[in-house]
């Protein structure tokens, strides 16, 4: 008698509210150890003898680890499984911001490509996660989980320095204290990682052949979207701080001004993801955004006294950047898997061009001892942003 054996499933199904919870979860993660530095930054410098150009290059490292590991992010979601790599990312995570907390000088450097390796494989992961999971309600899910890095990214912002001075740790306190927020997310995260939701690849050869996003302008105007508006995201997070401070605002008014920055980019990015589903295409918020960042640059360089109300503009038009260029990976492409390699490419491309914002704003800085020239850079290439806004939020995918 012969026995027939049934197939496996090739998915198990989840709690939409688990799989919501424990992505947000993960988005927190996506920006306090990042948001943490900039407050913090001088008293970094001073402490460890770094010029302006040797503290932009420790800044910009996560960029350039997101640059070169975001391409292979795919790949490793496909072995693994979408949670899998989620909980990995978040495992690593943890360990490279005690690392980098540590006094050991090559240890700040270890712990801080640990945590861009890590942040890497997130970034890229949470798109594609949407795409599968919530497929009908990209704009809303992606705005959620931006408004939840956000609410992080400014509490880690606005808490830095008031930590830093609790202990004679010092900064070293406000650069670790998050590796706890990661466990947390993994700990949320760990129901899902005993579920196999990987295809399995006696069914792959069935599944239609995606067209690749290397190949196709939509996909490289998606991908210039994402990198210039991650070169003033980060040029913004990590100098403003400092550019405030050079014009007569305290250290601690500062550091709650990049509190306020990124506690606008909440009201940005759910702006955003309002917005999306009731357009037809994204083009009208694409041109917004490079408009709010060029006022933002613009009332630094004429009125400094007044950088509250430009923190917060720039907020605001970070928060619904990030929000259409994640969105444009979901609204973009025709498959999850699609998905994954679209962000992967938006984000290796993207982020290995923003790393050299903050690099190169503080060898501007190094060499002209004025913050003017940068802001002057920032508002030039709003331009460049308003063109590749309006060319990827057109209502197209890519074969």
């Amino acid at each position: 008698m012969t026995t027939i054996e049934r197939p496996r499933p090739i998915t198990r199904a989840l709690s939409p509210a688990l799989v919501l919870t424990g992505l947000l979860l993960v988005a927190a993660n996506l920006r306090a150890g990042i948001t943490t530095v900039g407050p913090v930054l001088e008293d970094l410098e001073v402490d460890l003898g770094f010029s302006s150009l040797t503290a932009s290059v420790l800044v910009s490292l996560p960029l350039i680890a997101w640059g070169v590991v975001s391409p292979f992010a795919p790949a490793l979601a496909r072995r693994i499984g979408l949670e899998r790599a989620l909980g990995a990312g978040l495992a690593v995570l943890a360990v490279g911001l005690v690392v980098r907390s540590l006094p050991a000088m090559p240890l700040l450097w270890i712990g801080t490509g640990l945590l861009g390796v890590a942040v890497a494989v997130l970034n890229v992961v949470l798109p594609a996660l949407v795409k599968r999971d919530f497929p009908q309600r990209i704009g809303q899910v992606t705005g959620a989980y931006s408004a939840v890095q956000s609410v992080f990214g400014a509490i880690a912002a606005g808490a830095a320095v008031p930590v830093a001075a609790l202990t004679a740790a010092g900064w070293r306190l406000p650069m670790g204290m998050w590796a706890g927020l990661a466990l947390i997310g993994l700990g949320a995260l760990a129901p899902q990682l005993r579920r196999h939701t990987v295809v399995p690849s006696s069914v792959t050869h069935h599944a239609p052949v995606h067209r690749s996003p290397w190949r196709s302008a939509l996909g490289w105007q998606v991908t210039a979207f994402m990198a210039v508006q991650s070169v003033v995201y980060f040029v913004l997070i990590t100098w403003l701080p400092s550019i405030e401070t050079s014009a007569g605002i305290s250290a601690t008014a500062a550091g709650v001004h990049q509190f306020l920055l990124n506690g606008c980019a909440i009201a940005g990015s759910l702006a955003a993801s309002a917005v999306i589903p009731r357009l037809r295409d994204q083009r009208l918020p694409a041109v917004v955004a490079p408009v709010l960042f060029a006022i933002a640059a613009g009332g630094h360089l004429v009125a400094p006294s007044s950088a509250v109300i430009w923190d917060c503009v720039a907020g605001v038009a970070g928060g619904s950047s990030i929000v259409l260029a994640l969105s444009f990976i979901g609204l973009r492409t025709s498959h999850h898997s699609q998905a994954a390699a679209l962000s992967g490419m938006a984000q290796s491309v993207g982020y290995l061009v923003a790393a050299a914002g903050p690099i190169a704003a503080g060898a501007l800085h190094d060499a002209t001892g004025s913050w003017t020239p940068t802001l002057i850079v920032v508002l030039a290439i709003q331009a460049l942003l308003i063109l590749f806004g309006y060319l990827a939020g057109r209502r197209r995918v890519i074969g």
